[in-house]
């Protein structure tokens, strides 16, 4: 069985839940095989953020340029990147590649403590978005990118689209955030082209890294070889069981929760 090899480049959660930790896992439930180049070593629980520490922009360079050397990588997935300086040294170790690029643009904690330092969301912009096979922003990065918010579904479509024919790449705005029944996500296309997926809420479950689990899915199921518009079908699934199989547990007088990424019916995709 051929194993497909996907590379994260993102920060470290201690909780496990978000970052490289929650990619790691969700490629592997998978099928795939995860590399990581760590950009950051982040303090955090749900709901909580009280230190990052940025690695070296040459040490995050450099794990992608042994990675690259070493492995037949079949995705790329970005996540947080935190400052110009680590942005600009991963495009630099990027250069060259072919392979699926999915970019989530990591700006906002979901405790809403900020993962992206302001001067870097105009390399975004520039040199980062043009590579991208898809841009997968919640609707906080949206709010960010746009200078406007998304707070109804017509308000993200508009908004998706806008963002694909400026930047000449497809988006997927995550709606988790919105009220309602269902949660729904809109693949925009620079043609104008929109996809809509749509899946039950699930009421009661408060997780974080969710935004990281969609997008190392969705590289995970590209690199085996499905389409875009199957991939995030299948990827928004697999989300969709991790948060309703989703574990709890007591410390404290605290309660925590977190996705889980090895629910039983976690589906290893067919290539289409």
């Amino acid at each position: 069985m051929h194993t497909p090899v996907i590379l994260t480049i993102a920060g470290s959660d201690n909780s496990a839940g978000a970052g490289a930790q929650a990619d790691l896992k969700t490629i592997s439930a998978l099928g795939g095989y995860a590399l990581t180049a760590i950009t950051c070593v982040v303090a955090e629980v749900p709901g909580r953020v009280t230190a990052i520490h940025p690695i070296p922009p040459a040490i995050v360079a450099e794990q992608i340029r042994l990675l690259r050397q070493a492995y037949p990588i079949a995705a790329i997935k970005t996540g947080m990147l935190y400052s110009s300086e680590i942005l600009l040294a991963v495009l630099e170790a990027l250069a060259g590649i072919t392979c699926p690029l999915i970019v989530d643009p990591v700006m906002v904690a979901t405790s809403g403590d900020p993962l992206l330092l302001a001067d870097a969301i105009a390399l975004y912009r520039e040199r980062l978005f043009p590579r991208a096979t898809l841009i997968t922003p919640n609707l906080d990065e949206v709010r960010t990118l746009l200078g406007t918010p998304a707070t109804t579904l017509p308000e993200m479509r508009a908004a998706g689209l806008h963002l694909a024919r400026q930047h000449h790449c497809s988006f997927l705005i995550k709606g988790g955030h919105l009220p309602g029944p269902h949660a729904t996500d809109l693949l925009c296309t620079p043609t104008g082209q929109v996809t809509e997926y749509t899946t039950p809420r699930i009421p009661g479950v408060r997780t974080h890294g969710t935004g990281c689990t969609t997008s190392a899915a969705i590289a995970t199921h590209l690199a085996h070889g499905l389409p875009l518009p199957a991939a995030i079908a299948e990827a928004k699934k697999y989300v969709t069981r991790a948060i309703a199989h989703h574990l709890d547990w007591e410390a404290n007088g605290q309660s925590t929760q977190a996705l889980h990424h090895f629910a039983k019916d976690a589906i290893i995709p067919k290539k289409q």
